[in-house]
C-alpha cells in the first residue's frame, strides 16, 4: 500500500516517496514531505541546472550547490535561473 502525504512543493495529497531519497536530515525531510510527482519534478529541474551550468557532479561545490537547490527546491527560496521555457499547450 502506497503511503499518502500531503505534498509541500505540489499541495495536495500524493502519494509520497518509498524512501528518502537523499542522505541526511534534508533527505528525510524531503521523504515526509514531498510527492513522487515533486520529487521526479525535481530531477528533471536538477538536470536542466547540472546542464546549464555545467556542473560536474565530482565536484564538492556543485554537490553543495545542488543541495541547496534542492531544499529551495521543496521548502522555498530563491531558485537559480535556468533559460528552460515549457513547450506551448498546441492543440
Amino acid at each position: 500500500m502506497s503511503r499518502i502525504i500531503h505534498c509541500v512543493k505540489l499541495g495536495i495529497d500524493a502519494e509520497g516517496l518509498d524512501r528518502p531519497p537523499y542522505p541526511g536530515p534534508l533527505g528525510q525531510r524531503i521523504f515526509e514531505n514531498a510527492s513522487k510527482k515533486a520529487w521526479a519534478d525535481w530531477i528533471e529541474h536538477q538536470t536542466r541546472l547540472i546542464n546549464e551550468y555545467r556542473l560536474s557532479l565530482s565536484s564538492v561545490d556543485a554537490r553543495k550547490f545542488l543541495a541547496t537547490e534542492m531544499e529551495k527546491y521543496f521548502f522555498g527560496g530563491e531558485l537559480a535561473q535556468t533559460h528552460y521555457v515549457p513547450p506551448a499547450n498546441t492543440p
